[in-house]
């Protein structure tokens, strides 16, 4: 062994028989240029690209100092609706530049914190934003396997400890899911009022049929059945929410969400994810907001991810709920139509065929009566 380390020739000859054992793969090259140009992250056989820096977006007059609050998660599987949501954001907005950003990013993601903030920062310099890191073994012991893959995710169940990633200063933040594009000013839904110490605030709908979010080992035992009907058989989509973070932390309502994930785990009581803890805790029991604020499920059904139209009635977020995704969908050429309303806000310019749509032309053709 010795006489190896001290030959020159089979030194070189060893360390080429172990370069080429392994695959060429790129590790920790990265891009991050300020001129507005495409941004390139790449690491190992996964690659961010191609995203271009958005108009920088400015307060228009009678702007206060009044700062919004906006929490979403990020991760490198929903980048691409997470920065179109931004952008469609500041671009509606009357004062953009008091909007705050808290970006929750998953541990252990191919994509880490650091790149997903100097990414963030490329695209939208001058925004205001914090990157968070979501610890993955907070909730871990607590998932259990759901329809869909997806929604098994950890990062998912992120908006269950609010509480605790945020600063306690931190009183009200709106929710906001990475598959949604708000087509209108934010500040409308940030003022709505939460009235008799409701702890959020949504779209809500009374006339569902409750039984299909949960199983029968529900309803048949009378020591989970009976909760619900104690109070209002209320849904409402938890990928929009405006909350009261004074009310939830005074409330316990992290607990309240975790007992029943607890006790998911033992009786299997609920499909769907995240979102049947969420309707135990405050269905019946939250702010009815306008229907407009969240014109859920654009994406189809957890299953097929089939084509859906528009609601009734006017628009001011439109939410890709299910299993259809817009970017997917274009990038595949097979859209629906509504997905060419995405279009617009979507900044990524790689594996497309350069087609582009300004906001507000073309792509909203036939859907103006919509937007008010």
């Amino acid at each position: 062994m010795s006489r190896l380390l001290h030959n020159p020739s089979l030194n070189d000859a060893v360390l080429l028989l172990l370069l080429l054992s392994f695959p060429l793969t790129c590790f920790g090259i990265r891009y991050f240029p300020s001129n507005g140009e495409k941004t390139e992250i790449h690491l190992g056989s996964d690659i961010l690209s191609g995203y271009t820096e958005a108009p920088d977006y400015r307060n228009g007059v009678d702007c206060s100092r009044a700062t919004i609050h906006i929490a979403m998660t990020i991760d490198l599987e929903y980048l691409r609706g997470t920065i179109a949501a931004v952008h469609s954001v500041l671009r509606h907005a009357s004062c953009p530049e008091n909007i705050f950003f808290h970006f929750i990013a998953a541990e252990f993601d191919p994509a880490t914190p650091r790149d997903l903030t100097r990414l963030v920062r490329s695209t939208f310099p001058s925004l205001h934003f914090k990157m968070y890191i979501f610890r993955e073994d907070r909730v871990i012991n607590l998932i259990s396997s759901s329809i869909r893959i997806a929604l098994e995710n950890p990062l998912n169940y992120a908006r269950n400890y609010l509480g605790e990633i945020l600063d306690p200063s931190i009183t009200r933040v709106i929710y906001l899911d990475s598959d949604i594009i708000i087509v209108d000013d934010i500040a409308k839904l940030w003022n709505i009022t939460l009235h008799h110490n409701r702890v959020i605030g949504a779209p809500e709908y009374c006339h569902t049929n409750f039984t299909k979010y949960f199983t029968d080992n529900f309803w048949a035992d009378p020591g989970t059945s009976t909760w619900v009907f104690k109070k209002r058989p209320c849904y409402f989509n938890t990928g929009v929410m405006v909350m009261d973070m004074n009310q939830w932390r005074k409330g316990m309502c992290q607990k309240k969400i975790e007992h029943w994930m607890e006790v998911q785990r033992n009786k299997r009581i609920y499909e769907l994810g995240s979102l049947p803890p969420f309707l135990l805790v405050f269905g019946g029991n939250i702010e009815p907001i306008h229907h407009r604020w969240n014109q859920h499920g654009l994406g189809g059904d957890n299953v097929k991810g089939s084509c859906r139209t528009l609601h009734s009635g006017p628009v001011s977020l439109l939410h890709w709920s299910g299993k259809g995704k817009p970017w997917v969908r274009l990038d595949d050429k097979r859209p629906c139509p509504l997905d060419h309303l995405w279009e617009p806000y979507d900044l990524y310019k790689g594996k497309r065929d350069g087609r582009r749509i300004a906001v507000g032309s073309d792509g909203l053709e036939g859907y103006s009566g919509y937007f008010e």
